[in-house]
């Protein structure tokens, strides 16, 4: 086994490696032998030595500077080989500057190879040189050939070299050998070692070794190769020659003595859990000693009265026991719940024989009125009206008899015994199960209770047998002790049997005790639950029957005194003809009046009091048409109720007074409206799309909006609007919704006009550009326009075209939908591209060509929220047009529904929009401002004042005014 080593000129120390064994050629220095010293071990294959001759001097320095140089603890963790650190040399005790260059794990290698050389003599005989100044050599300890030695054990592998010309090429060629190179400065031997191992590492280090390049703080160009840790010193002395055997059996007792000391260390952690455990047990025991003294005196005392607490204990049970008897424990087994079944089965209450054959009728004469109502020829009509007359006749008599059964029924009381049964088992067993109708639970809970009440009867019957047994001991005792008594008496018949006494009546009264008190098992729970809620079904059920009955009885009631009215009196539509009539006269007579002032302001020589007076009386006549008009509405309500509850023929057979027109519209078209006899005034300003005039009705300014009509769109308009109308109807003032007065045609022109309030600059986009709403006025507005889609969508209307101008704030803070377009579909109404600003109010499924929806509605609604909200501020939108809602600093709870309407598109519906946290506004009001009050009351009196100079649109003639655009 050959050793490769590398010897420097300069320096004394060198590196000896053991690649394997190589071929040697002819060298100057081949066989040439040098004595040196192991003084430290690189890695299984890697020692350092120092030359033998200058071991002593370096020694010497050793010491010197062991005795001043500071003593540092081994590295622990992972080492960064990117980081600098500070290390102090374990042969120096001199600190470096270190960077890692690799970490050796091989410990049991580096420890054998330590065995062998550290403070061995050891004879280095050369065999080649490599190229680069590398020196192959043999290294010798006595008779052991080091490097064989180490093949052995596995730490090296065994090679040949075939040329020493070679030799470099192979260095290179091989990555498994080491690279040997000169030290520019000595490694010192030291005197003074550490007796800890060098080839053992403690618990918690690294499990490799790092190999560090230092850098001295002096001289930053010598690089030193070393150690961690100080090698162990052997008790081999220099020079001194030891046998193999002697190395390995040193070995070996190093590694008993590491074994020895961890099972020392196992051993003594089990002695300490031992000694807690048995200082544990002692105080258990000191414990339970203590308990059993306390239990031992109070026994001693105890037994001193024993037959007096027996007696106190007995006496205070049967207490007990006497108040439970008292007590109704009917709850308990089930009797409240036995005796409703019984109640409900006995006193049951069955449908009247006469309901089923007057539903049968009922079902046939309302089969005949819908014939009627479809009906659209007289002469037909006039034999269904025959025909539901006969029926007529018969569900009269069916009803006769009905009302005679139902009045010897006691319904009432019956209902009252039901109600009271139903609360009282109710406050005893709480809420009921859902489920279906089963005589097996019913059963089931009789076989229970049954059961249960055999057991209980048992129990009460061994108790009072008890109970006279210990009342005749205490009688015949009285006896034993009254020494005026003449029958004696032996103390073993009368006092020997009291312990057999009292524990048999004890027993019994706590055995019955625990049946009484002790809470029921769930089982028990379970069956009288079911049977609960089997009870208040049956309750219910008959409940809803009697309701029924008594609903139409009421009914039958109702009907049998109107129809008696109407048989005997047929329904007149004369009353509606008579206020025609009147209407058609007062129509004529303020158009002649227009004309007669017409006429006398274009005169020459007019009166302007004679005007004046006669403006007043057109005024009169206009108000008078009005209030004519809203009674010709309440007879016409008057008569569509009987069309819906009686007499459907009316419109068939009287057509003149249009009744089916107004029922169509829901009562908003009016056939006795026209255009001329409004003293109206063009909105030039807001006819863009089509002709608006501004007029007054009773004080109160009015729009007519027109719209261009033909024989086909005319009735899509009276069917759109009348569907607006309708969801209004509704709630009306809560609807949310802009109001529709009335639906008149024109009769010299195809257009039809749409009455509605006026509200001058009250939409969102006058407002913003007059005096822009705070905060809080636009979230209590925009609750209002949540409302009104939420009626919408409930009506399932889908406006379509939300935008600032048909959303209105009355007094800045009721907020309401305007009306839309009647002449336009949803799609045409969704197709206008509306802006407010910068923002487009259509939403991204529209321009993606989807039909509209409540969610585009949503849609544009968030955008006018969010516009509202930032005021003048810009806004940034993505690719898709939708506006950047976390750009802006809104309150938390606005942003959130601004990002659910816009952003996430979470398919909200309007009613979950009025349930967002930001609309629920505290009950008490906040303080106004008085700058903003004194602000907003100027504007209003500046508003009222234009108002007032409408007046002036009387001034001129309505002539050619529905020509406009």
């Amino acid at each position: 086994m050959w050793g490769q080593g590398h010897f420097s000129r300069a320096s004394e120390a060198e590196s000896v490696s053991f690649p394997g064994i190589v071929q040697m050629d002819e060298d100057t220095h081949y066989n040439k032998v040098e004595d040196v010293v192991g003084s430290h071990v690189e890695d299984a294959v890697t020692f350092w030595a120092q030359s033998i001759s200058r071991n002593q001097d370096i020694m010497k320095i050793g010491c010197s500077l062991s005795e001043v140089c500071p003593h540092a603890n081994s590295v622990f963790g992972n080492l960064d080989p990117k980081k600098i650190y500070g290390g102090l040399f374990s042969e120096d005790k001199c600190w470096y500057r270190c960077k890692v260059l690799k970490i050796i794990s091989d410990e049991k290698g580096r420890t054998f190879l330590g065995s062998l050389i550290f403070e061995k003599e050891i004879k280095m005989r050369i065999k080649a040189t490599y190229q680069d100044g590398t020196v192959i050599a043999q290294a010798e300890y006595g008779s052991v050939d080091i490097g064989e030695e180490v093949a052995k054990k596995g730490f090296a592998e065994k090679c040949k070299l075939t040329s020493s010309t070679n030799i470099s090429e192979e260095k290179k060629s091989d990555p498994g050998q080491l690279v040997l190179r000169n030290l520019k400065s000595p490694i010192p031997l030291w005197g003074h070692r550490s007796s800890q191992s060098a080839f053992s590492r403690p618990k918690g280090r690294l499990s490799g070794r790092p190999i560090l390049d230092l850098k001295n703080e002096n001289d930053a160009g010598n690089h030193v190769t070393f150690p961690k840790e100080s090698l162990a010193v052997g008790d081999f002395n220099l020079g001194s020659n030891v046998s193999l055997a002697k190395i390995k059996q040193d070995q070996k007792l190093i590694e008993e003595n590491e074994k020895l000391k961890t099972e020392k260390e196992v051993l003594l952690e089990s002695y300490k859990a031992l000694e807690s455990k048995v200082e544990q047990t002692a105080q258990e025991l000191q414990q339970e000693k203590a308990t059993t003294m306390d239990l031992t005196k109070h026994l001693e005392s105890t037994l001193k009265t024993c037959v007096g607490t027996r007696m106190k204990n007995l006496a205070a049970k049967v207490e007990i026991l006497k108040e439970i008897r008292r007590v109704n424990i009917n709850v308990r087994f089930g009797n409240d719940l036995s005796d409703a079944i019984q109640m409900l089965d006995e006193e049951c209450f069955t449908t009247p024989t006469s309901l089923n054959e007057l539903e049968i009728i009922w079902a046939e004469y309302k089969l005949a009125q819908e014939k009627i109502q479809t009906c659209q020829n007289v002469n037909e009509g006039n034999i269904l009206i025959a025909k539901r007359n006969e029926v007529q006749q018969k569900l009269c008599m069916a009803i006769e008899v009905f009302i005679l059964e139902v009045d010897e029924l006691p319904l009432n009381k019956r209902l009252k015994t039901l109600q009271d049964l139903s609360a009282s088992l109710g406050a005893v067993y709480g809420q009921a199960k859902e489920g279906t109708n089963s005589e097996e639970i019913l059963k089931k809970f009789f076989e229970w209770k049954c059961d249960k009440s055999e057991e209980f009867t048992s129990v009460r019957s061994e108790t009072e047998v008890s109970l006279q047994r210990l009342v005749a001991w205490f009688q015949s005792t009285l006896k034993a002790f009254d020494l005026s008594a003449e029958e004696a008496l032996t103390s073993e018949d009368t006092v020997g049997n009291i312990d057999e006494i009292l524990e048999k009546t004890e027993s019994s009264v706590c055995k019955e005790l625990e049946i009484s008190l002790i809470e029921q098992g769930d089982a028990d729970k379970e069956i009288i639950l079911n049977t609960y809620s089997q009870v208040l079904q049956k309750i219910h059920s008959e409940e809803r029957l009697i309701a029924t009955v008594q609903s139409k009885y009421e009914e039958s009631i109702e009907f049998k005194k109107q129809i008696i009215e109407c048989l005997n009196k047929s329904p007149s539509v004369d009353h509606l003809l008579f206020i025609k009539k009147t209407l058609k006269s007062l129509k004529a007579r303020l158009r002649w009046k227009l004309v007669e002032k017409n006429n006398l302001e274009e005169s020459d020589d007019h009166d302007g009091s004679e005007i004046e007076k006669m403006k007043q009386e057109i005024t009169q006549l206009r108000n008078s048409v009005f209030q004519e008009i809203y009674h010709e509405q309440e007879e016409y309500e008057k008569l569509n109720n009987l069309v819906q509850k009686w007499f459907p023929e009316l419109p068939l057979l009287h057509p003149e007074i249009g009744l089916l027109q107004y029922m169509n519209s829901d009562g908003l078209l009016t056939m006795s409206l026209e255009r001329d006899i409004l003293d109206a005034e063009p909105m030039k300003e807001l006819s863009s799309k089509r002709p608006l005039v501004c007029s007054e009705v009773n004080g109160q300014i009015i729009l007519l909006k027109g719209y261009s009509v033909d024989v086909d769109t005319e009735a899509r308009v009276i069917q759109r609007a009348a569907a607006y109308h309708r969801a209004w109807r509704e709630a009306k003032e809560e609807s949310g919704l802009l109001p529709l007065m009335f639906l008149f045609l024109c009769k010299s022109d195809p257009l039809a006009y749409l009455m509605v309030p006026y509200y001058p600059r009250a939409n969102l986009s006058a407002i913003q550009v007059s005096m822009p709403l705070t905060s809080e006025e636009a979230l209590k507005v925009m609750k209002g326009v949540a409302q009104g889609l939420h009626t919408l969508h409930k009506a399932e209307i889908i406006h379509g075209s939300l935008h600032q101008n048909n959303v209105f704030a009355l007094n800045r803070e009721q907020g309401i939908v305007g009306d839309f377009d009647f002449t336009k579909s949803v799609s045409q109404r969704a197709s206008v591209n509306m802006m407010v600003g910068d923002l487009s109010l259509v939403s991204p499924e529209l321009k993606m060509g989807k039909p509209a929806s409540p969610s585009s509605d949503l849609y544009a609604y968030g955008c006018l929220l969010l516009w509202l909200s930032v005021k003048n501020q810009e806004f940034e939108t993505n690719e898709d047009g939708i506006p950047k809602v976390d750009q802006f600093h809104l309150d938390d709870n606005v942003k959130s529904l601004l990002c659910s309407l816009i952003c996430c598109r979470n398919s909200m519906t309007a009613e979950q929009v009025l349930n967002a946290e930001c609309f629920l506004l505290p009950k008490g009001k906040s303080n106004p401002n008085p700058e903003k009050h004194t602000e907003y009351t100027q504007y209003k009196e500046e508003e009222e004042l234009k108002m007032k100079n409408l007046d002036k649109y009387k001034e001129k003639t309505i002539n050619g005014e529905t020509n406009f655009d």
